[in-house]
């Protein structure tokens, strides 16, 4: 017998009680960013390399290490799985002159692959919503966002996500701020770890976004980007705070914050948990008003975040519960068998739903499966019902005596025992 053939290391498999709850959180995510003004856009999950090595940087752990690269043989080119979205709804955006017409409010929702080691909340295929706002170039709109994603983790009630923001300033800034720390790093380089000291030469800022323990002491005695920004830069940071600060949202300022993504200047932030183990961001982003310019658009300032769907429903938490339909219809008998379907697209098209038995069963068989399928009413067909034109409707969850209604009067018949709002129970 062949080696049965198992999904890739990282990349999970979401089965049908996980997919509901999956389902019921995207429902929320997308009436919330609704909410908002925000419209969905849908960009491929294969791209030129090229894109994210010059949005994303060549120096940062996802192009060294973590893409999903290869070679197209038919056109010889190379072509990656998209690590992260920003960057391609950024090229969406630049190549169909999405904001000739003004100021755009984007959304996005979908997979992306990272070659990174497998572990709880850290997956080689995961999911990512998240909201891009191109072309606004004040904090009132880094602020929108910032209160976007409080407003979602009220309503999905997590409580213990604290958020955390800094300022990463100019392109300029930021140069100036490198040779200090680069100066500070290099007076210690014999107490950097590998990874430190891998960073100081490629991209000396994310050796402060180190998570070694050991690292901590060392990086805490480093000197301090903030101190380094300009005043147009620090007005903007506390443009962000203020707006904070008058709808009551507490937040910490953390000076290491840096992001891992080369692409951001001024407000950066992350949402983090301590309920997630090591991985403890549930949503990151900032702005970066230089990209569509870095990727062949026209300039114009740009501010996103992206959460993590994973991550998201592991601090949700299983419910326990499960979607049920309305109504699971019994048949017996072949003339009802037959009958059965336009039973049930009936009460479809009347707006509910429907799992119609099918195969042999008894009738006793038949109902355990309606019990057990959580539905709240079993409509039940035979052979005499069929002749009739008629279904008899029996309540699962309640005590109510069992009837019978026509055709026309079943869905107004279903309605009165799910809601109490049906004009009749048809002619029983």
């Amino acid at each position: 017998m062949s080696e049965p053939i198992r999904a890739l290391r990282g990349m999970n498999d979401i089965l049908p009680d996980e997919a509901e709850r999956w389902e019921a959180l995207e429902e929320i995510l997308r009436d919330w960013l609704r909410s908002y003004g925000y419209r969905n856009v849908r960009t491929p999950v294969l791209e030129h390399t090229a894109l994210f090595r010059r949005a994303i940087g060549e120096a940062t752990d996802i192009v060294e290490k973590e893409m999903y690269t290869f070679a197209d043989e038919l056109n010889r080119e190379s072509l990656t799985l998209r690590p992260e979205a920003t960057a391609s709804v950024v090229r969406a955006a630049a190549e169909h002159s999405l904001l000739y017409g003004g100021a755009q409010r984007l959304y996005y929702m979908g997979p992306m692959y990272r070659h990174e080691r497998p572990q709880k909340g850290r997956y080689r295929q995961f999911h990512q919503v998240g909201a891009e706002a191109l072309g606004f170039p004040g904090p009132d709109i880094d602020g929108e966002l910032l209160l976007m994603c409080a407003r979602l983790l009220d309503d999905l009630n997590l409580a213990g996500v604290r958020l955390q923001i800094n300022c990463l300033g100019s392109a300029a800034e930021r140069a100036a701020y490198r040779k200090s720390l680069v100066s500070y790093l290099e007076s210690r380089e014999k107490d950097l770890d590998d990874d430190s000291r891998r960073r100081l030469r490629a991209n000396p800022l994310r050796v402060l976004d180190s998570k070694n323990p050991e690292m901590q002491a060392l990086i805490a005695g480093a000197p301090r980007l903030l101190d380094a920004l300009g005043e147009g830069s620090l007005k903007h940071f506390e443009g962000v705070q203020t707006i904070l600060k008058d709808a009551g949202r507490p937040y910490e300022v953390n000076p290491r914050l840096v992001r891992g993504l080369d692409y951001y200047n001024l407000t950066v932030f992350e949402w983090v948990s301590a309920d997630l183990g090591a991985q403890a961001t549930v949503c990151a982003g900032g702005r970066y008003d230089g990209l569509l310019e870095q990727i062949g658009g026209k300039a114009a300032p740009a501010c996103g975040f992206a959460m993590g769907i994973e991550r998201l429903l592991a601090l949700l938490g299983d419910s326990g519960e499960r979607a049920s339909p309305d109504v699971y219809l019994v048949n017996q008998g072949e003339r009802a068998e037959r009958f059965a379907f336009r039973v049930a697209e009936t009460l479809r098209a009347a707006g509910f739903s429907v799992v119609q038995h099918c195969g042999s069963g008894t009738f006793k068989s038949q109902m355990k499966k309606a019990d057990a399928s959580g539905a709240a009413v079993a409509v039940i067909v035979g052979d005499e019902e069929a002749q009739a034109g008629e279904a008899s409707v029996k309540a699962l969850r309640e005590e109510r005596e069992q009837f019978r209604a026509t055709l026309e009067g079943l869905p107004n018949a279903v309605a009165d025992l799910l809601f109490g709002e049906g004009d009749d129970k048809g002619n029983q």
